[in-house]
């Protein structure tokens, strides 16, 4: 009901701000119409302090919308502008250097291919790496059974501590290898991905140079 009682009054002001407003562009040729916290439409040739911070139209001589003055970003949204214009400028740099290095998806297959053979060549040494140390370790665990605390003989020696070291490197060891060769099975999926998303783009880019 309030806001009915209102609403009158509320447009007789935006009527005579309008009116106002065209005189005030006559005079100096640009007329700003921007909104209150109220909902209520103002006029100007300058917007007022207390509204800098929120969006305005441009209007003519005539009244017609010809511009508009966004507010101002926050931080957040200027990161998120820098963010999405840095992306954009790599974007372009790696469209432009996947023109100019490669002349068909053939190309981009192939290099794919001497990437994942290397992983390949760099999986299956570790791997065999793997094997030598976990038969070392074999060994040492069966010599560690004729001492104590492995052996149940009433005359058993205590394990000797090279014995104890060489079995903590040798597990250690067998540790490291096993998450490089994790790693590289990691790297060798991303590998895959990343060239499969350069021939998608690629083929995206030949077909944009093709005459309609």
């Amino acid at each position: 009901m309030q806001l009915m009682s209102r609403l009158p009054a509320i447009l007789t002001g935006i009527a005579l701000a309008a009116g106002m407003g065209a005189a005030t562009a006559d005079q100096h040729g640009t007329l700003y119409r921007w909104v209150d916290e109220q909902g209520v439409v103002h006029y100007g040739d300058q917007i007022p302090p207390q509204y800098a911070q929120q969006a305005a139209t441009v209007l003519n001589k005539q009244g017609v919308a010809v511009g508009h003055v966004d507010a101002p970003k926050t931080a957040a949204q200027l990161a998120q502008l820098a963010a999405e214009q840095a992306a954009a400028t790599k974007q372009k740099q790696h469209d432009t250097f996947l023109l100019a290095t490669y002349t068909s998806t053939k190309d981009i297959e192939a290099l794919r291919d001497e990437r994942l053979d290397q992983l390949h060549g760099q999986e299956a040494a570790t791997q065999q790496y793997v094997n030598t140390l976990s038969e070392r370790l074999k060994t040492l665990t069966e010599r560690a059974q004729n001492f104590k605390p492995y052996s149940t003989r009433p005359d058993a020696r205590k394990m000797p501590d090279d014995l104890a070291e060489q079995i903590v490197h040798t597990t250690n060891d067998i540790r490291t290898q096993r998450a490089a060769l994790a790693a590289s099975q990691q790297d060798e999926t991303t590998v895959r991905e990343q060239f499969q998303a350069d021939i998608d783009r690629y083929k995206e880019l030949r077909a944009e140079q093709k005459p309609d």
